[in-house]
């Protein structure tokens, strides 16, 4: 590979030169296409109970279906995910009808994710948690702040929703969700948890994840005292973030991303694409 084409794979572009590898596959059709995410969202499961982001029976990912855009795949309630694989995932309509699948359906998924998936075309896969560290920077009803490089990938592209009112039971609670993330990827949820979107599955689960670290590192910061009143660390300038997240923070990087945990996944144990 020469250095013109590794500049152009670090600025996260796509043209004819690209390696198979690092760019999102196409497919022949969308039967084709449903098991390919069905399966990268069992191994999403897999991967974020990998680093403990299950807890209690209160996270979701969802998956648009390909073939029929007004119904999309989640993991059913009460199933491990350390265990669960693409069998278990029940395809679901925007009215809460099973489709397919035998397992029950997680009321609150169905209300959270129906209304970003009948809210806003561009989103094909979602994730929710409520994440050690997520759960702890939610509490404090703000916005992550572009302390690094990796917390500018969320740079003007994320929001707080901090009307916590309890667990999400309601399609009328949860379409102000989609009011608060507005156009951004990710929503961190007062007292609550973190929500990401994305183009796949890949994507979104890898900004949950990113996400997820950035929090931790938040909490890290808050730590340190200050002797003047000011934080005791630095905060890039918004014209530096803008320009860094244009970097780091489109699609093809939170794709990008999660391929390594992916192959890790398949490695470890490629039970879940049962």
């Amino acid at each position: 590979m020469t250095r013109s084409q590794t500049q152009m794979l670090d600025r996260g572009e796509l043209d004819e030169r690209t390696h198979a590898s690092v760019k999102p596959p196409t497919f022949s059709s969308p039967h084709v296409e449903r098991a390919h995410r069905k399966a990268r969202l069992a191994g999403a499961c897999r991967i974020f109970a990998k680093y403990g982001y299950d807890h209690w029976v209160a996270g979701h990912v969802t998956v648009r279906d390909p073939v029929h855009r007004d119904r999309f795949w989640a993991n059913p309630l009460g199933v491990s995910w350390h265990r669960i694989k693409v069998s278990d995932l029940l395809q679901v309509d925007f009215e809460g009808n099973v489709i397919e699948g035998e397992r029950p359906l997680n009321a609150a998924a169905f209300a959270i994710h129906a209304e970003l998936h009948a809210g806003r075309e561009d989103i094909v896969a979602a994730a929710h948690a409520h994440t050690p560290f997520g759960r702890a920077w939610s509490a404090t009803g703000r916005l992550l702040e572009p302390v690094s490089q990796d917390h500018c990938a969320f740079y003007g592209d994320h929001a707080v929703f901090d009307d916590f009112t309890g667990a999400v039971y309601d399609r009328s609670e949860s379409r102000r969700f989609l009011g608060a993330l507005g156009s951004g990827k990710a929503l961190i949820l007062k007292n609550h948890g973190v929500l990401t979107v994305g183009a796949s599955v890949d994507e979104a689960a890898f900004w949950l994840h990113l996400l997820e670290r950035c929090a931790q590192t938040m909490l890290l910061l808050e730590g340190l005292v200050s002797r003047d009143g000011r934080p005791p660390y630095s905060i890039l300038s918004p014209d530096v973030a803008k320009h860094t997240r244009q970097q780091v923070g489109e699609p093809l990087h939170g794709w990008r991303g999660f391929q390594p945990l992916w192959d890790d996944a398949v490695a470890e144990d490629p039970s879940f694409l049962e």
